[in-house]
């Protein structure tokens, strides 16, 4: 665990370099990240890749024009944007629906998860049915190898889930891209810090 501990910390120490942040900079690097212990145990199991890709994420200027407290997905440039206070935003790299299965829209955080379990949505079984076999065994018990990562977002309309999450990704290489099925990929490590700022009723605008 302590060896782990150290790795973590090097990598993320890493990424402040890699984006060529400073504490002198106009982008300056929000890479804290607060585990809890059944945190640190998880993240302890995952595999090298998770530490070798370089965790960005910055404070900025706000590009969004949103309300403090609002986060902004840009599907395009595969961005995700927490919006502080003081023309401010936290700015992480997404992963974002591949073609005709993402949704664009206003919604609202309606229930939050740590460590969610994961079960394929019937779309993803009439797509791949070897998943089909989910229902027969249940869901998959949430865990640093869990699809949905260290937490997922529920995005609601009204009273209406959407069936579209924010979740963390065991696939932390295709973060940046358009590849999943509708949903928004963040690094676990991203996703449990964005977790950490939100509540559920935060407003979620996905364009």
């Amino acid at each position: 665990m302590i060896g782990k501990g150290f790795l973590i910390a090097a990598v993320l120490a890493a990424g402040a370099m890699l984006s060529g942040c400073s504490p002198m900079d106009t982008q300056t690097a929000t890479l804290e990240t607060h585990l809890n212990p059944h945190d640190k145990a998880m993240m302890a199991l995952a595999p090298p890749e998770e530490w070798s890709i370089p965790i960005v994420r910055n404070r900025i200027a706000d590009p969004t024009g949103e309300a403090p407290g609002t986060i902004v997905v840009d599907t395009t440039q595969h961005n995700l944007y927490f919006v502080l206070p003081g023309k401010q935003a936290i700015q992480y790299k997404v992963a974002t629906g591949a073609e005709a299965y993402g949704w664009t829209g206003r919604a609202t955080v309606g229930h939050m998860t740590e460590w969610p379990q994961w079960m394929p949505t019937a779309s993803i079984m009439d797509r791949w049915p070897e998943f089909k076999v989910y229902l027969k065994h249940g869901p998959l018990a949430g865990a640093y190898d869990n699809p949905l990562g260290a937490r997922a977002l529920y995005l609601y309309q009204g009273p209406r889930d959407t069936l579209y999450r924010i979740h963390g990704t065991n696939e932390p290489e295709e973060i940046g891209q358009g590849v999943s099925s509708g949903c928004i990929r963040m690094r676990d490590l991203d996703v449990i810090d964005l977790y950490g700022r939100v509540h559920v009723g935060t407003p979620v605008v996905v364009k």
